[in-house]
C-alpha cells in the first residue's frame, strides 16, 4: 500500500479545516495559570550555564542557523527547565508523528517532545517544542507545524487533557495550549532579555510540575 502523502498546511488552513479557534490577546484561564510563575533561584552550576548561554545569545543569536540555535542555546535551556528524561516520561527529538483526523492526514516532525514511551517509540505526547527556526531565512509556517503536532497528540491521547507546546522564532518564544478546538498563544518572550529568559525557564519548570501532578496517568 502506498504511503499516504501529507499536505503542508498553513495556520489559517488548519483553522478552517478543523474549525479551530485562536486566542491571542484574550488568554485562557489555563494559560494564565501556566504563565503565573514566581522568580526561580538557580544553583551555582545552573547560574554558570545560564550566564554563558545568555551572553552567547545576546552576542550572536541574530546570525545563528537553525542548528546553531538548537545546539548552542535550546539544548541548554531545556534541561534548565527540567525537561529531561525521568522514570515517568521521556524526551524525544526529531520524531515524525502522524494521524488521520476528521478525514485529513497530518504528518509533521516534532523537533522536541515530552511523552511517555518505550525506548525510541513515543506513545502519549504531552508537550511539543516547535520549531527551531533561525532568525534569518526561516522556512515554513512554524505555528502550523506546532498545531499539527498538537492535533496529532490530541488524537493519539484520546482524552480531554490539554496539549502544551512552545514555538521559537529566533529570540522570541511563545507558549501554546490546545484544549479541544481552541488554542491559546501567549505573548512573546525575548530570550535576549535576562529577566524574560528566567521566566522562560520558570514556565518550562511549571509545565514539568503540571505534567507530573495533572497529566500523567
Amino acid at each position: 500500500m502506498a504511503k499516504e502523502k501529507a499536505k503542508s498546511y498553513t495556520e489559517a488552513e488548519l483553522i478552517k479545516t478543523f474549525q479551530l479557534k485562536s486566542l491571542v490577546k484574550e488568554q485562557s484561564e489555563r494559560m494564565k495559570s501556566w504563565l503565573n510563575v514566581t522568580n526561580i533561584v538557580l544553583s551555582s552550576g545552573e547560574q554558570y550555564i545560564f550566564d554563558r548561554i545568555y551572553n552567547l545569545a545576546v552576542d550572536s543569536i541574530r546570525g545563528w542557523s537553525e542548528e546553531d540555535l538548537k545546539m548552542k542555546f535550546i539544548s541548554w535551556v531545556l534541561p534548565l527547565g527540567y525537561l529531561t528524561d525521568n522514570g515517568r516520561f521521556l524526551t524525544y527529538f526529531e520524531k515524525t508523528i502522524f494521524a488521520t483526523i476528521e478525514g485529513h492526514f497530518l504528518s509533521t516532525k516534532s523537533d522536541f517532545m515530552v511523552a511517555t514511551g518505550i525506548l525510541d517509540k513515543p506513545e502519549k505526547p504531552y508537550f511539543h517544542f516547535q520549531e527551531y527556526k533561525p532568525h534569518k531565512k526561516p522556512s515554513g509556517d512554524s505555528m502550523a507545524q506546532l498545531l499539527e503536532a498538537m492535533l496529532v497528540a490530541q488524537h493519539q491521547n484520546a482524552n480531554e487533557n490539554p496539549i502544551y507546546g512552545c514555538e521559537v522564532m529566533g529570540e522570541m518564544w511563545r507558549f501554546v495550549i490546545l484544549e479541544g478546538k481552541t488554542y491559546c498563544i501567549s505573548k512573546a518572550y525575548d530570550c535576549t532579555d535576562k529577566d524574560k529568559l528566567l521566566q522562560i525557564i520558570a514556565i518550562l519548570r511549571k509545565f514539568r510540575h503540571i505534567l507530573e501532578t495533572e497529566l500523567l496517568d
